[in-house]
């Protein structure tokens, strides 16, 4: 049957009208059409977790206030070393917060974040550097790496098969021997290893995670923890009575993160993930991880007087690249085969 002219008139005014309507209706941003929660899975390693806990809140404040949509962040935390196998292994998470780049290589190389993670400060969101712990008065008189490994000093530091921080730790130590910097032994290589060997030696507990390591100190174990400087200011924060000593020479401890392509993907919150990473950087955020003892690496923030004055300068700071980077330390060091690794099992007898 044949419509009459008229009626096709009204018809085709009428799908105009609608059509007008779906473009009046919709988002002018495609970004805008988006959901009214979202989830972001943070894993961490166990250290930063109470600067975290103060970050997460600013930015899901302020990013409901940016665009209407509401975040829900599930933390995880835990010793790097497990936390990066765990998302290799299935683990969900959306961003990887770890010790150390060699976890986050581990991610790379297993296809799961394929992005240019170091395009921002080398993907390094904190950096601390490896200090000394004592027990209030420092009755031991610890005043350097060399008083660390005299007869009967009980030293605590976590377990580098596990953690992260450990292995910033041994590096520490291991460092300053073979540039020279530990009495009665002569810098270089074979010298350093001697000296690691002592230290290792007085290692009364090795945890799982440097967190654990510390709480085992902060409980009356041990004389002296090898421990990040950032443990220092979280325990002081909290009560904790305790001094710290800076020896003379330290490594930089950079701490990397990362947005983990494959899961960010499969849950769609690529564009809030990216948000949280970028606040991370910012100025406010920069200084709260200074707050809780980490060093910022924004350098208009580290530049700030109060940064400054809140962070002693150590004499000789060298950073993973004295060993060749951390390709080399995790497979020539820290590797199943390994000379630290070695090292260990043989001076405690495993």
């Amino acid at each position: 049957m044949q419509l009459k002219k008229p009626l096709i008139l009204v018809m085709t005014a009428l799908a105009l009208m609608i059509g007008i309507a779906i473009l009046n209706t919709a988002p002018a941003n495609p970004a805008q059409a988006r959901d009214d929660e979202i989830t972001i899975t943070l894993a961490g390693f166990a250290v930063p977790r109470e600067a975290y806990g103060e970050l997460i809140p600013i930015f899901t404040e302020q990013w409901e206030a940016q665009t209407g949509q509401k975040v829900k962040f599930d933390e995880s935390y835990q010793a790097s070393g497990a936390q990066s196998r765990a998302i290799a292994g299935g683990f969900e998470a959306d961003i990887a917060a770890l010790s150390l780049e060699a976890h986050i290589t581990a991610l790379v190389d297993a296809g799961l974040i394929t992005h240019d993670w170091k395009a921002n400060y080398n993907g390094t969101v904190s950096t601390s550097v490896a200090v000394l712990a004592v027990r209030p008065g420092n009755p031991e008189d610890i005043e350097d790496w060399d008083d660390i490994i005299r007869d009967g000093i009980e030293v605590i530091t976590p377990d580098p098969a596990t953690s992260g921080g450990a292995q910033w730790n041994i590096l520490a130590a291991y460092g300053a021997a073979k540039r020279g910097f530990v009495e009665d032994y002569e810098a270089g290589d074979d010298s350093a290893t001697e000296f690691l060997a002592e230290v290792i030696d007085n290692v009364l507990v090795f945890d799982k995670d440097g967190r654990e390591s510390y709480l085992t100190f902060e409980n009356g174990v041990g004389d002296v923890a090898i421990t990040y400087e950032n443990e220092i200011f979280a325990a002081r924060r909290a009560g904790g009575e305790v001094d710290v000593v800076y020896p003379r020479s330290t490594i930089l401890i950079e701490n990397p993160i990362a947005l983990i392509d494959e899961y960010v993907d499969k849950h769609g919150n690529r564009e809030a993930v990216e948000a949280f990473i970028d606040f991370l950087y910012t100025p406010e955020a920069q200084r709260i991880f200074a707050n809780h003892g980490f060093r910022p690496v924004v350098p208009e923030v580290a530049a700030e007087e109060a940064i400054v004055e809140q962070f002693p300068v150590v004499e000789d700071l060298f950073t993973i690249e004295e060993f060749g980077g951390w390709e080399a330390v995790s497979q020539d060091l820290f590797g199943e085969n390994g000379r630290f690794t070695l090292l260990i099992a043989e001076v405690k007898g495993e």
